[in-house]
């Protein structure tokens, strides 16, 4: 199965199970109304945490009622992440959503050892592109949280996004190990890396997954000009995952199909005990809607 565009996961939503998703630091406009929205929409249910006189102002700043929703009072930002962490230990939430307060604060919280929200697993963030010019979704990892990840990290953030997508319903996911080329290089260390974890699949330490590389960026996602250069591989030109080399290929990537290819974007963190959504306080309701989306789909 795959993914055709976001919309589709919208529709698919509206028809299951709401999940729960917990606004740490709710006090935050576009969060608050994107969550909002989203609860509007039939698509999850929300928890607010945060100062719950300065929550309800905002609501009804926004012409949402407050009557409707599950608000938690917080005194602070460190207090807030705990009665999150709570709520997810529980089983009383599904996702974490980021509000108003800093990426770092939140992440530490995440942490610490008392929150009880960590695996035995690297902690990898997953972008998904719905790009105009491409017949179904595709992730990209990492572009935000792994600034230079070395073998073993890759193959960890593989079997996080794998998890993931399989909760979405997309089976066996065709992943490309990203390279500048074909070719494997020692003067190219991700050429090495790739060849290294196609041969993990291969062998069974990675599973649930088909793995090419390196391939470079046209021939995982052009079956064309996959054709044109005689190269074969099922995931040419069908790739589901990109594996980068580092955060910055990532993040000029998926930042290059946005704001030059007419792409939208939306992700999060894996690898915790539930999905993280991760957004800049400078971003959108709109775009804040779709992540909540798309961490819905993946809880």
């Amino acid at each position: 199965m795959s993914i055709k565009n976001f919309d589709v996961l919208t529709e698919k939503l509206k028809t299951g199970a709401k999940k729960r998703v917990v606004l740490i630091g709710a006090e935050d406009t576009h969060s608050l109304e994107a969550v909002m929205l989203a609860q509007k929409e039939n698509l999850v249910q929300p928890i607010l945490v945060g100062n719950k006189a300065t929550i309800v102002k905002y609501l009804d700043e926004l012409s949402f009622s407050a009557k409707n929703v599950l608000i938690v009072d917080s005194a602070d930002v460190e207090e807030s992440i705990k009665q999150a962490a709570k709520l997810i230990n529980a089983g009383e939430a599904d996702f974490i959503m980021k509000g108003k307060l800093e990426t770092s604060t939140l992440m530490r919280g995440i942490l610490q050892r008392d929150n009880n929200l960590r695996t035995d697993r690297i902690m990898s963030h997953l972008a998904f592109m719905d790009v105009p010019t491409y017949h179904k979704v595709f992730a990209i990892t990492d572009v935000a949280l792994n600034p230079y990840p070395n073998l073993d990290q890759k193959r960890q953030m593989i079997e996080n996004a794998v998890i993931t997508l399989k909760n979405m319903g997309i089976n066996q996911p065709k992943v490309a190990v990203m390279s500048s080329a074909e070719e494997i290089n020692p003067k190219v260390p991700e050429s090495v890396d790739a060849n290294e974890l196609k041969m993990m699949q291969q062998s069974g330490v990675i599973k649930d997954c088909i793995i090419e590389g390196p391939i470079s960026y046209d021939l995982a996602i052009s079956k064309e000009a996959a054709d044109l250069k005689g190269y074969i591989s099922p995931v040419a030109g069908d790739v589901d995952l990109m594996v980068v080399p580092n955060i910055t290929a990532g993040n000029l990537l998926a930042k290059g199909l946005t704001y030059s290819g007419g792409a939208r974007t939306a992700g999060f963190v894996v690898g915790a005990k539930v999905p993280i959504l991760l957004l800049s306080r400078s971003a959108s309701t709109e775009d804040k809607f779709m992540g909540i989306v798309i961490a819905s789909s993946a809880c």
